[in-house]
């Protein structure tokens, strides 16, 4: 079965032990009355949250924004307007920034109650709000929120491109023995919009802790322009893997026979999802259908060697790419502002050292 050569000597899917860390729970979905509490801090919030703010003055004609609508707006028009010289419309977009920084407040400060979620030490934001100004100010006056209630929670965007996090977090779903003998993995991260195939460099031998590790090369669809099936979904994935495996092939990398995917929803041992993939084109949630037993069948082998492929949660791998950086905490999590919120908290796994003198220590990883 192609199971059997997924998991050989590696993690299963959606595992929640992994080399670094414990995954103590990821894609919680909380509620309140209202509804979904994570769509009150995703980035149609902000938009929304927005709207409302300009409906009055539209009324009277003097919406500093002008008449484009909320939803045509770009991220960075609105990080313009904030450094304008009309006060107006920076006093409309910062008003939109306070009140979406009290709604994810509210929205950490539920998470936090959660068993899973306590003595959390740090969160990282990702996601595509956190890639403007709005988005970093957002982060900075929750933290700001939050700390004023007397939480002890530190709050920080992720530090790479969030649209490269979630590729070069897939590094830290791979076995050890990839970073020997290879410089380089594929990595696939799957959104509601867009997939992304990569070429992710380990740069194994200048930082061990995967610190420096960077995206080669990386292809974007917008599949939610094309509206494909399932199928073709698959199939364009493997025609945009295959087209890296020639790149790297050509420009000499050492390629692992190894895929990580990023991918929405919860993750089953076998690959198979077992809900949260709605926005994705046709049915991924049948039980018919196994991602990763799908891309093995098409891409056997890489180089010499069996394809191997593990596939993750996209909040979780988004996060992963953060482990080199939270060392200095023992438990910490992510959330992911897109077109809906993620979420996952790790626990940093220990090991035990020869500390020389033939006893065992705990150290972390």
């Amino acid at each position: 079965m192609a199971d059997d050569v997924l998991t050989t000597g590696i993690a299963g899917h959606g595992a929640v032990r992994l080399p670094s860390v414990d995954v103590d729970s990821f894609n919680v979905e909380l509620k309140d009355d209202e509804g979904f509490l994570g769509d009150r801090a995703s980035k149609g919030a902000f938009r929304k949250i927005l709207d409302d703010l300009r409906k009055p003055l539209k009324k009277n004609g003097e919406d500093p924004l002008g008449d484009k609508s909320t939803a045509k707006i770009a991220k960075s028009e609105l990080d313009k307007v904030l450094s304008s010289d009309d006060i107006g419309a920076a006093a409309l977009v910062h008003g939109a920034i306070e009140e979406f920084a009290h709604e994810l407040a509210y929205v950490i400060s539920r998470l936090l109650k959660l068993k899973a979620w306590t003595d959390t030490e740090r969160i990282v934001i990702g996601g595509g709000f956190r890639q403007s100004r709005v988005g970093e100010l957002a982060i900075a006056r929750t933290d700001i929120l939050l700390k004023a209630e007397g939480s002890k929670i530190d709050l920080c965007p992720i530090r790479f491109d969030p649209d490269e996090a979630g590729l070069i977090g897939c590094l830290h779903l791979a076995p050890s023995w990839i970073f020997e003998g290879f410089d380089s993995i594929l990595a696939v991260d799957i959104g509601g919009t867009n997939i992304r195939c990569g070429l992710v460099e380990t740069r194994w031998k200048k930082a061990p802790d995967l610190s420096k590790a960077a995206v080669w090369h990386s292809e974007l669809w917008r599949h939610a322009d094309d509206e494909p099936t399932r199928e073709g979904a698959i199939k364009r994935m493997v025609k945009m893997l295959k087209g890296l495996i020639e790149e790297a092939d050509t420009e000499g990398m050492k390629l692992a026979p190894f895929v990580g995917i990023s991918c929405p929803g919860v993750i089953n041992e076998d690959g198979s999802i077992a809900k949260g993939a709605q926005n994705l084109p046709g049915d991924w949630e049948s039980s018919k259908f196994n991602l990763p037993a799908s891309l093995v069948e098409a891409i056997p082998m890489i180089g010499d060697h069996d394809t191997a492929i593990v596939m993750h949660n996209d909040g979780v791998a988004q996060g992963l790419s953060e482990v080199p950086f939270m060392q200095d905490v023992e438990r910490w999590g992510v959330l992911t502002i897109g077109t809906g919120l993620g979420n996952a908290r790790f626990t940093n796994r220990r090991k035990e050292k020869d500390d020389g003198d033939g006893k065992k220590e705990k150290k972390k990883d």
